[in-house]
């Protein structure tokens, strides 16, 4: 049986691959998984003349009106950082198709108001990671 925690990031992940459905992206991977580390999801950029691969990193948090300035970006911490580096390296040496295409990192951060049964997304596009 999933944790609480788990169930959270499912429920921030299908929100993320919704926006980007309705943004002209076409959802490439999810939670690819390797012991040294984890892709949330993987899309592309279809409504480019020259697509982007977006590796993409879902950071939830439940909210409440009394919380304020919550930063869930800042959960992608150097550790993690190493590990998203590790398994795009890993994914894009899988995947030889894509070893043309241009690639970024994104974190997108969703904001969930179980109350009201709403979510807001803040998508922070091209990170550099600390590795």
């Amino acid at each position: 049986m999933p944790s609480e925690k788990r169930k959270i990031g499912d429920v921030c992940e299908n929100i993320v691959v919704k926006h980007l459905l309705k943004h002209k992206f076409e959802i490439v991977e999810r939670n690819y998984l390797k012991k040294w580390g984890e892709l949330d999801v993987i899309a592309k950029d279809v409504s480019r003349e020259n697509s982007i691969l977006h590796f993409i990193e879902v950071k939830g948090v439940v909210t409440r009106e009394s919380v304020r300035d919550v930063n869930p970006e800042e959960n992608v911490h150097r550790w993690k950082q190493k590990r998203i580096w590790r398994a795009i390296q890993t994914w894009l040496m899988e995947h030889e198709e894509y070893e043309d295409i241009d690639w970024q990192i994104d974190v997108i951060a969703v904001f969930l108001d179980l109350e009201r049964k709403k979510a807001r997304i803040r998508w922070t596009k091209n990170v550099m990671l600390e590795v």
